[in-house]
Formats: structure tokens, sequence, C-alpha cells
């Protein structure tokens, strides 16, 4: 090894994150994940009704999936040196793109098996 340290944060598919385990698994700033947040691109898990009312961020929980999202967001910054807006506006074009690619897989899934050269 060259003397770098690895973090692994291993989530399964059910599980949830914190706010703050968001943002040191993530590389973002609180600021930059609250901005994500307001864009719609992260979404917090929504409170019991009795805990309805605003919340500190430190109690907000996301589902597993926000991680790859949040990772993804702060490469995005870092490789593009995108601003906010720019950030907000390519994850929300990559999540359309991933959504449009698991439609055409389940809709390819539901043809008729070809053999041969069409």
């Amino acid at each position: 090894m060259d003397g770098m340290t690895l973090e692994a944060v291993w989530l399964n598919e059910g599980q949830t994150c914190s706010f703050l385990t968001l943002i040191e698994a993530s590389g973002l700033t609180g600021e930059e994940v609250q901005w994500l947040m307001e864009s719609g691109a992260l979404m917090p898990l929504p409170l019991p009704a009795p805990e309805a009312e605003p919340q500190p961020q430190e109690s907000l929980s996301f589902p597993a999936a926000a991680l790859p999202v949040a990772r993804l967001a702060r490469r995005l910054r870092d490789d593009f040196e995108l601003d906010r807006a720019g950030l907000a506006l390519a994850l929300r074009l990559m999540q359309r793109i991933d959504t449009l690619e698991q439609e055409v897989a389940r809709l390819r899934a539901r043809l008729p098996v070809r053999h041969g050269p069409a």
C-alpha cells in the first residue's frame, strides 16, 4: 500500500444511513447535502407521524440508495467543478437516464426471444 487509507461503508438495500454518515461517506459538506435535499436529488426518509414537525438535520435518515447518489455528486463536483445548480441538474438527468434504462430492460425482458440473425 502507498499509505492511503480506504474506508468502506457497507449498506444493504433495506438499511438507512444518517445525515452525518452521508456527509462523512460522501465527502460532501452538510450545506451541500442540504442543498441537494432542497433540489430533490436526495430525499430523506419520511418521519413517523408524531415527529412530523421539522427535525434538525442530524436526526434525518436516508435510504441506503442515497449514498451512491451523494458520492456521485461529490465526484461530479470535484471532477467537473460543477456549481450547485449544475450538480443538481446533472444528478436529476443521470437519475432519469437510470430510470429509462431500467424501463427499457424491463420492456426488453417482455419481448419474445429471437434466435439467429433477424
